[in-house]
């Protein structure tokens, strides 16, 4: 056990040791949690890919019409109904519901590489960091160029790790991507509250805030490979902008 920098308690230390192998690590200490609305056209052949990887996936549904559900549960995955308040609530509801070491969130629309999993988590094994991001920054992005609305969310993404960087003097590249892994235990402390994708900030800046470790790993952002966003940014942007000042200035 270690004493977290902020005070708030003991939290348990994963670490792999060093006769055990990382992907056996992972087939232990990993749960998959991955939100999903009408997407199974990609959710297949993502849970094909990631199963043989952790220990369990847990797919928080949001009332999809296209079989998605009974798609996971058909494979023998774990499924809970969201609220249907967001991405972010979805993300919440599934806390309590695992009971692994480690978490990873991951999207269901194909853009996340599930090949980059093992990177995301082997930090956190070694005990190098509490809380590992994934960068379209780093890693490349099919999706974030070629018109306004992309250079938009560059723009608006960048303002955002800008600000959280000069806040708590780290130097992360991309604060907005879903796809990270985080231990289980930090992401019950972090006491989260967003209901949209601004949940993904708001765990970098608690993560900081409370004095955990952050890393980051490059990893490719692939087109989405069906259907369309679930989120519109023009309707939603000033909800980044208020989450971001919220949490910021806020104490806790």
């Amino acid at each position: 056990m270690e004493q977290d920098k902020s005070g708030n308690g003991k939290i348990a230390r994963s670490q792999l040791d060093p006769g055990t192998d990382l992907r056996q690590a992972m087939r232990e200490q990993v749960t998959v949690v991955i939100p999903a609305k009408d997407e199974a056209p990609t959710l297949d052949a993502i849970l094909g890919e990631v199963a043989p990887m952790v220990r369990e996936i847990l797919v928080v549904d949001g009332s999809s019409t296209d079989g998605t559900a009974e798609l996971a549960r058909g494979r023998g995955h774990q499924v809970l109904q969201d609220n249907g308040k967001g991405k972010g609530a979805a993300m919440r509801q599934a806390i309590l519901h695992i009971h692994t070491p480690i978490t990873v969130f991951m999207d269901a629309d194909g853009s996340h590489d599930a090949r980059d999993i093992p990177a995301l988590v082997a930090p956190i094994l070694r005990n190098e960091a509490d809380h590992v991001s994934a960068s379209r920054l780093l890693g490349g992005s099919s999706e974030l160029h070629g018109g306004f609305d992309e250079f938009l969310r560059l723009a608006g993404s960048s303002f955002v790790t800008a600000c959280i960087n000069r806040r708590f003097r780290v130097r992360l590249s991309d604060s907005q991507n879903g796809f990270r892994a985080i231990r289980t235990e930090v992401l019950r402390s972090l006491g989260l509250r967003e209901d949209l994708t601004t949940i993904e900030q708001e765990m970098i800046i608690k993560t900081l805030k409370r004095g955990f470790r952050m890393g980051e790993i490059p990893s490719h952002e692939h087109a989405r490979k069906s259907g369309s966003s679930h989120i519109q940014v023009k309707r939603v942007w000033h909800r980044y902008l208020l989450s971001l000042a919220r949490h910021l200035l806020s104490k806790t």
